[in-house]
């Protein structure tokens, strides 16, 4: 790997293009080349947990409302597919209705370092181009695993959310890199596409914070589609904002760590196998990703605390990002608020342990139902629980080496006669590293389950059959990666929406 050192230029220092952070990554995605057995396996599988929670999310109103912009956005052929229609649509907008339904459960791969990332993201807007353009099964592979290869440097590298900006920021330009490879773009048109993403997609963690709103799952679409657009423009010739990282009012100077910033970026040479992919891992459960083990943690721990009512306290000491995002420690009294939105609640760890404890299970749907949300006994233990910053598990959670990391924490439960039941979990069952890691089968076993009822058993054996031959796969046989739906279920859902501009 080749250390890339980033700080900020004076427009009179005329920093060369070659020296920039957007060049170095544009360099990384175009001396891509075909993917090493095991990371293109890896992006089989997470093409495999993109279809699972967008066919999940279909009937969600947010996704229904992205579907239904985007079938007012008809292309000329050949157009790209969008989840749940039989049209097919600018590939701009099919980003943006597929990126949504695949963001809306928060159930869909992770990678937490520096900064935190949904690499799988990436892959929306790299497909609908990929149809769009006529490219091969080969392309689409080359193109996600340049982007996984991107966004997990720009992660490991460059801390966002301490300045309170998203994190679709790295995923724009992660994108813009995976388009570029995708479609074989030379250096300098990928160079343009990442600095005009990166300038347009930059705002403020408001969507993760407080009362969350659907936006949550719109905000990665709307980078996906930014990309998009802005890859049409260089390809045109145009130019854009530059040095966007390193100028005097550029992101770091003004959005991060000031005049002074300084950051390392690790990227691989041009002969380095592309990797970072594997260095990812998905969610069992429909909830941020910080609360995967606690989840499996509660239900390791229900059995031993006997009656709930009698609980008098329980604290889970863990992670700095964990108290401080999904925690006590963010200071949001929605994150304890029985009516709060969905979107909320699948980012409060004290709501998501007291339901697994209680049921033992954790449902992408029935455990944020309202109902359950607001059940009495739910909520008396739900005002029990909060979080505490341990550095060790802070440390833990930064370790250098990725199997090493650690984004669970330790739960302590004291009963009303003062006993103490404790117990700890590193990582989630599901991680690369925890009790049972996710394979093929699990993922395929993932799409099953959330396709019930909307994807008859033959169209699930022939989607999983084609998304395992992606390599090999022709331009038309990417059509095959949108599985066929139950359309009536999904027109009649649709037919119910309030109507908007398009």
């Amino acid at each position: 790997m080749i250390e890339h050192h980033v700080r900020v230029h004076p427009s009179a220092d005329r920093l060369a293009r070659e020296e920039q952070l957007a060049w170095k990554l544009a360099e990384v995605a175009t001396a891509t080349g075909a993917p090493e057995a095991d990371s293109a396996a890896m992006a089989v599988n997470r093409v495999i947990d993109n279809a699972s929670v967008a066919v999940a999310s279909l009937l969600r109103r947010p996704v229904a409302v992205a579907r239904a912009q985007a079938v007012a956005h008809g292309a000329s052929a050949p157009g790209a597919s969008v989840f749940g229609s039989a049209e097919r649509v600018s590939p701009e907008w099919a980003a943006w209705a597929n990126g949504t339904a695949v963001r809306e459960l928060d159930f869909h791969d992770t990678y937490l370092a520096a900064d935190y990332a949904h690499p799988g993201d990436t892959i929306p807007p790299l497909l609908a181009v990929a149809q769009h353009t006529g490219r091969s099964g080969a392309d689409l592979l080359r193109g996600i695993v340049a982007a996984y290869e991107v966004h997990v440097a720009l992660v490991r590298g460059i801390c966002l959310h301490a300045h309170r900006i998203d994190h679709v920021a790295h995923l724009s330009a992660a994108t813009a890199c995976g388009l570029g490879a995708l479609l074989r773009l030379d250096t300098g048109t990928v160079y343009q596409a990442v600095q005009q993403a990166v300038h347009t997609t930059t705002a403020t963690r408001q969507s993760r914070k407080g009362e969350i709103s659907s936006w949550k799952a719109f905000a990665p679409a709307f980078a996906g589609k930014a990309a998009v657009e802005a890859v049409d423009r260089a390809m045109r010739g145009e130019t854009s904002p530059s040095p966007v990282y390193e100028g005097e009012d550029g992101f770091l100077a003004w959005m991060l760590d000031g005049p002074e910033a300084a950051y390392t970026v690790l990227l691989p040479g041009p002969d380095e196998p592309r990797r970072a992919i594997l260095d990812t891992y998905t969610k069992e459960y429909s909830a941020e990703y910080q609360a995967q083990a606690v989840i499996d943690l509660a239900r390791r721990l229900r059995e031993k605390a006997g009656p709930l009512e009698k609980v008098r306290s329980v604290v889970l000491h863990t992670s700095h990002h964990t108290h401080h995002v999904i925690g006590s420690g963010a200071s949001d009294p929605q994150k304890y608020d029985p009516t709060a939105s969905r979107e909320t609640l699948d980012h409060s760890v004290p709501y998501i342990l007291a339901v697994a404890l209680e049921d033992g299970v954790w449902h992408h749907e029935r455990s944020y139902a309202p109902e359950r949300a607001r059940r009495p006994r739910t909520v008396a233990l739900w005002q029990k629980i909060t979080t505490v910053e341990d550095p060790e598990w802070t440390r833990r959670y930064h370790h250098p080496e990725p199997e090493q990391r650690a984004f669970g924490g330790r739960v302590v439960i004291t009963l009303e006669d003062g006993t103490v039941l404790e117990d700890e979990l590193a990582v989630a069952d599901a991680h690369p590293a925890g009790a049972r890691p996710f394979g093929r089968q699990q993922y395929a076993d993932k799409f099953r389950t959330l396709a019930e009822g909307l994807v008859a058993p033959a169209a699930t054996g022939r989607f999983l059959d084609t998304a395992e031959r992606l390599a090999g796969l022709s331009p038309a046989g990417l059509d095959g990666l949108f599985p066929v739906v139950d359309a009536g279920a999904v027109a009649a859902y649709d037919a119910a929406l309030p109507k908007g501009l398009f």
